[in-house]
């Protein structure tokens, strides 16, 4: 009987430990991004076009226009987001996570982070950027607005 309960248990703990991701966090990322932000990411609730402007995302919520042209090489997006109430102060920190590599990486030209600008398009916030997506896949980009989890965007990078 005894040897069922330790092989129980031992297959439980072996079970738990093959879920669990090995993430690495890089180097200067911000502080505020926690390894728990990754293993919540629904990869199934992919980005989708709405609205009348091509902006493609989580809709009123946040989206992009530019993310439609898959490319590996620097790339014009504008980040659209709903639901802000000064973006005129808000920093947007965009963290992208590719799915099969568990590679954790900024997606923004210039860093981690970008000040948003005011309303356009419909939403109470957006700002242009250069982004460069760095391999080919599905990405997360976790977004966080003055330190906080906003939302995630589901990107399907192939080409």
């Amino acid at each position: 009987m005894k040897r069922f309960v330790l092989l129980g248990v031992l297959l439980l703990l072996v079970v738990g430990c093959a879920d669990k991701e090995n993430i690495t966090m890089p180097e200067g990322i911000p502080d505020f991004v926690q390894e728990s932000d990754f293993s919540s990411i629904d990869w199934s609730r992919k980005a989708v076009e709405f609205g009348d402007r091509g902006i493609i995302g989580n809709a009123n919520k946040s989206g992009v226009i530019g993310a439609d042209m898959p490319s590996l090489s620097t790339q014009k997006w504008m980040w659209h987001l709903w639901g802000m109430d000064d973006s005129g102060s808000t920093e947007l920190t965009v963290v992208g996570y590719h799915k099969e590599t568990k590679a954790i990486q900024p997606i923004l030209v210039d860093g981690w982070s970008i000040v948003l600008g005011g309303p356009v398009n419909g939403a109470d916030a957006h700002v242009p950027s250069s982004v460069k997506i760095p391999k080919p896949g599905e990405w997360a980009l976790l977004l966080y607005t003055n330190g906080n989890y906003f939302d995630t965007l589901i990107y399907d990078n192939r080409q």
